[in-house]
């Protein structure tokens, strides 16, 4: 009975492990600024097969990503105001980093916020 019920639900359209996988990839890369790397491992640890994780990583372009990590990495530096710069870059940094980012795009974003905080003075 209960493999009749999922059946149906797939054949209807309720159950559509490609169309969640995708659903999550986004609001994870979205809301949280996560990267293709630290979604998939979340998917994978969920269950999903790898074609549906390919699938919903794909839309997230370098071009994305870098501009999300700059996004994320310049909100949390302006909310490190009154911190000293050294400690201040490596909060940053540090952020990216759990977020998936590469420590070279990290420190690259840091450095480049340091250098228009600098360029301000």
């Amino acid at each position: 009975m209960a493999d009749a019920v999922v059946a149906r639900y797939i054949e209807v359209g309720l159950l559509d492990d490609a169309a969640l996988a995708m659903s999550i990839a986004r609001a994870r890369h979205v809301e949280r600024g996560l990267t293709p790397r630290a979604i998939a491992i979340e998917l994978r640890r969920k269950g999903f097969s790898a074609d549906d994780i390919g699938a919903a990583l794909a839309p997230m372009t370098p071009e994305i990503l870098d501009a999300r990590a700059h996004e994320i990495a310049e909100r949390r530096w302006n909310q490190l105001v009154g911190v000293a710069e050294p400690a201040r870059s490596r909060r940053v940094a540090a952020m990216l980093s759990r977020k998936g980012y590469s420590p070279s795009l990290a420190f690259s974003v840091v450095k480049e916020l340091a250098r228009a905080d600098n360029a301000g003075d």
